[in-house]
């Protein structure tokens, strides 16, 4: 396989992917020193890109364009599950009165697929693409709990993991027991590990040979034990998606 890997390639996409939702403009030397490029290198590829017209400048700071949309569109637009998941996660939210979401794992991040956000919780917005380190998310602990022990050990690594909150588990040990807990009991809440006061019970979405595929949640600044009274209507929404699912795949 080192023979077949494009090396301009995987470093253009390292351009593309050193803007983030913190970093949304950044200088030449800025993109250089975020993808370990040089100056020269990081340059080249960013001209590319404009000329491409997934990236634009204003003579010193670059941005990504609406284009880049496309990159996942072409990822979204074969997968059943937000089309599928968004209008049962919409009821959801009705029924419960707080913010509903569907996730995939990439890596050691979730990354949203499906979105209902009754109002801002987060001082970060949430939007589909929208990413987090999944072990400091309820639904992050679910899909890592669907994974062999093996799997989510070699994943998280050595650590220490990033701590978004002084309540965040940045001990792998402390993370792989408490996805273990998820594990046995089906279903994962994280208090405050994301961001400060802010909760979220999640549930596994299943295929139809049972591997867990997705996360479903909902995300509140409830107290727990109000946020755990929803596990009920939260399982019962993942029973329906998984259903639709398995109609669709016919």
């Amino acid at each position: 396989m080192a023979e077949e890997f494009v090396r301009s390639l995987a470093r253009g996409l390292e351009v593309i992917t050193a803007f983030d939702a913190d970093h949304p403009a950044l200088t030449l030397s800025e993109v250089a020193a975020r993808t370990g490029l040089g100056r020269a290198t990081a340059r080249r590829f960013l001209l590319t890109l404009v000329e491409l017209g997934y990236v634009r400048s204003d003579g010193r700071r670059f941005t990504l364009t609406p284009q880049v949309l496309r990159l996942g569109t072409a990822y979204l637009s074969g997968l059943d599950l937000p089309g599928v998941a968004q209008p049962h996660l919409e009821q959801l939210s009705a029924e419960v009165g707080e913010s509903t979401s569907a996730a995939v794992l990439d890596g050691t991040d979730i990354v949203y697929v499906a979105r209902v956000a009754t109002r801002r919780i987060m001082s970060v917005g949430i939007t589909v693409g929208t990413r987090f380190p999944a072990h400091a998310t309820s639904m992050g602990r679910v899909l890592l709990a669907g994974l062999d022990a093996p799997e989510r050990r070699a994943l998280l690594g050595e650590g220490p993991l990033a701590a978004p909150t002084g309540r965040t588990l940045t001990r792998v040990d402390d993370v792989l027991a408490a996805v273990d807990r998820v594990a046995a009991q089906g279903w994962a809440l994280v208090d405050g590990e994301l961001e400060v006061g802010l909760r979220s019970l999640a549930v596994p979405l299943r295929d139809a040979g049972g591997a867990v595929v997705a996360a479903l949640n909902v995300s509140s600044t409830s107290p727990a034990a109000t946020l755990r009274q929803t596990l009920g209507p939260l399982r019962a929404t993942a029973a329906a998606v998984e259903a639709d699912l398995r109609l669709v795949a016919r």
